[in-house]
């Protein structure tokens, strides 16, 4: 016994993580896999009827899908984009010595560590048309008041801007743990060499600080394309379905609609672009030369 442990010790150390790995995510992709073929309402009575193809079949002929699969790509790709270049300009300000710079980086986490549905409270407020602060500053500039969240032309943006404000302080200090780590010497070669601040940012930071910004991208990619408490939260995918991303038309699918087995197919397909997603950014990475 105790030479069998010893020749399979590897295997007894690797198998919890293995088994939680199996359980914890294996095990409910492959269910929702086995859903997406079935049509079923979540009746004890009724179990799920096989039906192949059919609720993939249906989705790519929705309308509402479609357009779902729209208002995803262009909330995640607007968020990041935004977050991205702003944490890196609050992250070089944040890199420079100033006094309160400690109280600044602790009022930065404040964002991140409230609660989705409270920040969504706190905007709704914000967006409200008659007592809201984004209409008593757009009036004190002189522009009329807006809708925001109620506006299907400006719903979008607002939630937009929702995500930025509460995410761009995990981008600035990502960005700004890796501008504390670069080296000393490139800069010191910079000055004798008689090179300006922007060419030192444009041929020493920008380049040394590629797998930090590769990094922090990635993962607020993944996080954005799953974002559904901030919307839920604040329009429910409204109005209309002006706001209805995957995952909000994939909860009323599931839960209002109780047409499990579309909304299995849906979370399939979701879940297929996140992971193309995912790797296509890590090939991008591994060709632009850049090791995490």
């Amino acid at each position: 016994m105790t030479h069998w442990i010893e020749k399979n010790i590897k295997w007894i150390y690797t198998m919890p993580a293995v088994l939680f790995v199996a359980v914890m995510m294996v095990f409910p992709v492959g269910y929702t896999l086995w859903l997406s073929f079935h049509e079923w309402d979540m009746s004890n009575i009724t179990p799920p009827l096989w039906v192949a193809l059919e609720n993939y079949k249906v989705l790519f002929q929705d309308e509402l899908f479609l357009d779902s699969i729209w208002l995803t790509f262009y909330f995640t790709v607007a968020a990041v984009f935004i977050e991205t270049v702003l944490g890196i300009l609050l992250a070089l300000i944040m890199n420079q010595h100033f006094i309160g710079k400690g109280l600044v980086k602790t009022l930065f986490l404040l964002p991140m560590v409230a609660t989705p549905v409270a920040v969504g409270l706190v905007w709704i407020l914000i967006y409200e048309p008659n007592i809201g602060i984004a209409n008593t500053f757009l009036q004190a500039l002189g522009i009329p008041p807006q809708e925001w969240l109620a506006s299907p032309d400006l719903v979008m943006p607002s939630l937009i801007l929702i995500d930025v404000w509460e995410w761009t302080p995990m981008i600035a200090l990502i960005v700004l743990a890796g501008l504390v780590s670069l080296p000393k010497d490139p800069y010191e070669a910079a000055i004798v060499d008689g090179a300006n601040k922007f060419q030192t940012f444009r041929h020493i930071t920008l380049p040394l600080l590629k797998p930090t910004i590769y990094s922090a991208v990635l993962l607020r990619l993944i996080d954005a394309l799953k974002t559904f408490d901030i919307i839920y939260a604040t329009t429910q995918g409204g109005p209309g379905t002006s706001s209805q991303t995957l995952n909000i038309y994939g909860y009323v699918l599931g839960f209002q609609y109780f047409k499990i087995g579309q909304a299995s197919a849906l979370l399939m397909i979701f879940f297929a672009i996140v992971l193309g997603l995912s790797v296509l950014f890590i090939l991008l990475r591994k060709k632009a030369g850049v090791s995490m």
